[in-house]
């Protein structure tokens, strides 16, 4: 039964796109089918990260909404981006597909005029987990709150809400769990980003899990390599023994146990 989580912030900045694609790599390293579907159709930018350039990307997201194409033909093969430069990873186990959303204007503003039929899309996340036998779908939403951002939540098996020690951040996220208990989603986890090294993390889990009520999942530092590489390629492969990588590792392993236990 394959597992859809959603990742959402209710601001942007938070780094969420590169959480993604870090929790998405772990996985198919470790032999998962992980499929990615960049909702975030307002600004998009994951595949960067996974440096699939626009020539390359025929069909987009968009495509499908627009009923220009099946959702699977929107799908890229991004496995081989996994394959680090170090000795011992020539092979990967699992697979990793990637469905980008249009970066050009005029499929944009469409959007934000027009909107689009979030029935449909829906049906193709459950058509994307068919037709590539998806062990995990990671659904990019949109930061904030709206219609589309709703249904991704609503449909999860897992809400992956990511902030900031930020006084703005904790605010939007209360509004986030909130409507996300009223909308019974299954499972809530929270991941703390940019967190100063300096800080007790021990505490600030406790502090938040008291806050909200709910799990903190992991809590990544604020890092001179990650601001370095810039989106540029994935950080867990580039620093494999960093303590970012193994707290992805970490969150990693307890979506998996969320999986187990549910």
């Amino acid at each position: 039964m394959a597992q859809i989580i959603a990742v959402h912030s209710f601001r942007g900045g938070t780094g969420k796109s590169n959480l993604i694609a870090n929790i998405a790599a772990t996985m198919a390293l470790q032999g998962q089918r992980v499929g990615i579907i960049d909702t975030d159709i307002q600004s998009p930018g994951i595949h960067i990260i996974f440096s699939l350039k626009e020539d390359k990307i025929q069909l987009t997201l968009n495509d499908y909404l627009w009923g220009r194409c099946n959702i699977k033909e929107a799908a890229y093969d991004v496995t081989d981006t996994l394959i680090a430069k170090q000795e011992n990873t020539s092979t990967v186990k699992g697979s990793l597909y990637l469905i980008p959303s249009s970066i050009k204007a005029a499929e944009i503003s469409r959007v934000l005029r027009e909107g689009y039929d979030v029935v449909r899309l829906n049906d193709g996340f459950q058509s994307l987990i068919h037709s590539l036998k998806l062990d995990y779908l990671l659904i990019d939403t949109h930061p904030g709150l709206n219609e589309e951002t709703l249904v991704s939540i609503g449909i999860s098996n897992i809400l992956l809400i990511i902030l900031r020690p930020d006084s703005q951040d904790f605010q939007g996220t209360a509004v986030t769990v909130d409507v996300a208990r009223k909308l019974k989603a299954a499972k809530i986890i929270l991941v703390l980003n940019k967190v100063l090294p300096s800080l007790n993390f021990a505490d600030l889990k406790q502090q938040v899990e008291k806050i909200y009520d709910v799990p903190v999942a992991g809590i990544l530092p604020l890092s001179e390599e990650m601001v370095q590489l810039g989106s540029k390629g994935l950080f867990c492969l580039r620093y494999s023994q960093h303590s970012i990588t193994q707290a992805i590792k970490g969150i990693t392993e307890q979506i998996a146990g969320l999986v187990v236990s549910h």
